[in-house]
């Protein structure tokens, strides 16, 4: 079982301790009817399954499009998760079902329902990053990655709420509205792209984007028990994402099923000349890594090496993420993997140099909306006074704080003590994670210290809430891409909250991660992640 490679210096293996006693979703079975191992078929692609379906005739887009429409409308009063609903999702759809009974071509993503978080630029419709700054604002172009949705036949039905400009783990800070957890609404989605993760979870929509800038897609999608996939710094178009820190964005993907978030990957991937860091890789077929499991071996994930962080397993974790976190390390063990235990020395410095970083580059983007560039305008005798009233009535407390956090880092004096030492360690941990991927296929850790919290539990404490980001923001220092997709639920809510297993793969590497990451999902036994709390939900 052990790993017999010879580790550098700067890495240690350790054994692996198994850790029994967690809540699984078989252990959690038997007290919801809706989680019931016996009668939960593995989940499936809503995004595949909907192809199929169009082109056989056996439903319409208009029908799709006015189900989920129906079911926006149902639960939006309780969860909140959309900023806006585009008027124009019936039009498109039926559209699309005029090109299938004329025989034309449709593309890949045809009458697939799609949120787009609220940073993410669409043509005509209000893109705010949840900010009084930018309240009413409609842009006049799409993202790159929302323009590639439409090209290929995707209905982007609304805007999703989230974070001030993805500032926040909670979604809180949203200057308009605060978004609930679909399995508890008394506790929060997580965040910043909180209002995406919730409406994939409710049902609300097949897939959505969100972005990613120290886990704002991995963390709500533990909390929301959905897959939220973080691809590698580069993959995606940053074009028309409203920028926070820029060598840290990303624009990711959340999906019910690892297929889905993955095939939304595919769709939105590639070399874009409007984003200079856009990567030129090649960008995979995705989709040849989601086999049925009719197909899968005894053990299909023989000898594919995982190093389980130890770092991520230490004190400050709950003891049901713990033991959730094992039970999975077992599972692919079962799956035929061969899991050992990895220290990442420089692990416990990520949350610092990232706080650091980010606020520091949040800083400089965030200067541009003074009232006379960006943002809304607030009249003034003089022009300081004009910024000075414009910024303060716009921005909200916490991005106050982290500008405020970023320009003491940049400023005289402090620069080389703050952010060069950040940046420092940013190298130290590219370099162990390096060092563990040398000697491991993918990596894995809780997505988060604990399950989804109450609403406004840590509102008022932001070291709390900063150190929720521990186990995700190392990530996006190094550049990596991950994945987290639900392994069990612990004690919380009506009938358990979930917990997601984080799946980090070396630069580019995303198909190991999806391929790695579906037979997981396929093979977990009862894996029907579905909120009991929402009625009608498929």
């Amino acid at each position: 079982m052990l790993s017999t490679l010879q580790p550098p210096r700067s890495l240690t293996l350790l054994p692996f301790r198994r850790f029994h006693g967690s809540k699984t979703i078989a252990s959690l079975a038997s007290s919801s009817p809706t989680l019931d191992a016996s009668f939960v078929s593995p989940p499936q692609s809503q995004i595949l399954t909907t192809r199929r379906s169009l082109l056989s005739g056996e439903t319409t887009a208009s029908e799709i499009a006015k189900s989920y429409l129906s079911r926006i409308r149902l639960t939006e009063p309780q969860l909140k998760c959309f900023l806006h609903v585009s008027e124009n999702v019936l039009k498109e759809a039926q559209e699309i079902d005029q090109r299938i009974s004329r025989g034309e071509e449709v593309g890949p993503l045809a009458g697939v329902v799609i949120g787009v978080k609220d940073n993410i630029c669409t043509e005509g419709m209000p893109s705010t990053a949840a900010s009084r700054i930018l309240e009413h604002y409609r842009p006049p172009f799409d993202a790159t990655a929302v323009k590639k949705i439409k090209e290929m036949g995707g209905i982007v039905v609304g805007k999703t709420n989230m974070d001030e400009f993805g500032m926040g783990s909670t979604t809180e800070a949203s200057a308009f509205q605060v978004t609930a957890n679909p399995w508890d609404l008394t506790r929060v989605p997580g965040g910043s792209s909180g209002g995406s993760a919730a409406a994939v979870a409710a049902r609300q929509c097949m897939v959505s984007l969100g972005s990613d800038t120290g886990g704002s897609v991995r963390q709500p999608a533990s909390f929301c028990g959905v897959v939220g996939l973080k691809p590698t710094y580069g993959r995606v178009s940053r074009f028309g994402l409203m920028a926070y820190a820029s060598s840290l964005d990303v624009i990711g993907c959340f999906g019910s099923t690892v297929a889905d978030a993955g095939v939304l990957l595919h769709a939105v991937s590639g070399y874009d000349r409007f984003d200079s860091t856009s990567s030129k890789q090649d960008v995979p077929e995705f989709d040849t890594q989601f086999l049925s499991m009719d197909s899968f071996e005894s053990k299909p994930l023989k000898g594919v090496r995982v190093g389980l962080i130890r770092e991520t397993l230490e004190e400050g974790v709950d003891s049901g993420v713990r033991s959730a976190t094992q039970e999975a390390a077992s599972h692919l063990e079962a799956l035929g993997c061969v899991v050992t235990e990895v220290s990442l020395p420089s692990f416990s410095l990520g949350l610092p140099a990232y706080y650091v970083i980010a606020s520091s580059e949040s800083s400089s983007n965030l200067s541009r909306y003074d009232g006379v560039r960006y943002g809304n305008q607030v009249m003034a005798d003089e022009l300081n006074k004009l910024y000075e009233c414009s910024r303060g009535q716009g921005f909200g407390g916490e991005v106050k704080m982290r500008i405020l956090m970023g320009t003491y880092a940049l400023s005289a004096g402090y620069y080389d003590a703050y952010y060069k030492r950040a940046q420092q360690v940013r190298t130290l941990i590219r370099k162990d994670f390096k060092a563990a991927l040398d000697h491991n296929d993918i990596l894995i850790s809780p997505a988060a210290p604990s399950a989804a919290y109450k609403i406004g539990e840590k509102k008022d404490d932001p070291l709390a809430m900063y150190a929720g980001d521990i186990m995700t923001v190392n990530v996006n220092l190094a550049g990596l891409p991950a994945i987290v997709l639900p392994c069990g639920l612990v004690e919380g809510g009506p009938s358990g909250l979930p917990v997601g297993l984080q799946m980090i793969g070396a630069a580019f590497d995303e198909e190991k991660l999806l391929k790695v990451g579906h037979i997981f999902e396929q093979t977990l036994k009862g894996s029907g992640f579905v909120p009991p709390t929402l009625p009608n939900v498929a």
